[in-house]
């Protein structure tokens, strides 16, 4: 079986319940934050619209600089608005997707580098950037987004079975 056939299931389940959890983030507290040192509301729903970005970056670049020597430092843009969320979510999971698709196996044995000032932070397979930069990283955020959901006693969708809230599953 093809690389990209063994992660579509799991990207595809893996998104409809990213989509369902950013659904419940309430509009009027967008700048809420479990403390201090947390991400806000907003600030962790942009970065799981925008971690999709690297399913693309990983699978059609060699390299991705977060800090180019002759550029400007990467910035997560942030969503004005659920509404805005939900939408470049959608389209981010459809560009996401189709680059995931189209890799053939030699792409994922790739070699592909992150990289801060022209520096080499480290370097790995490109199978490796749809699987920890992309799968795993948006799972782990979205377990925070539950919980920030869960303090401000928003009920919970069901994501890997059953949730305290959503029984149907």
């Amino acid at each position: 079986m093809a690389i990209s056939r063994a992660f579509l299931p799991e990207f595809d389940q893996e998104m409809a319940s990213t989509r369902k959890t950013l659904e419940r983030i309430p509009e009027e507290q967008l700048d809420w934050k479990a403390h201090e040192k947390s991400f806000t509301l907003r600030q962790i729903g942009s970065h799981l619209v925008n971690l999709l970005n690297w399913a693309v970056l990983g699978l059609e670049q060699d390299a991705f600089d977060m800090a180019p020597p002759d550029g400007e430092p990467v910035k997560t843009p942030q969503a004005e608005s659920v509404a805005g969320m939900l939408q470049d979510f959608d389209a981010n999971v459809v560009l996401a997707r189709k680059a995931i698709e189209e890799a053939d196996d030699s792409t994922y044995h790739e070699s592909w580098a992150l990289k801060s000032g022209g520096n080499t932070l480290f370097s790995v397979p490109k199978v490796v950037v749809i699987r920890s930069f992309v799968l795993n990283h948006i799972i782990h955020h979205r377990g925070q987004l539950t919980v920030y959901l869960r303090l401000l006693d928003i009920p919970l969708p069901a994501i890997y079975g059953p949730s305290a809230d959503e029984s149907n599953f």
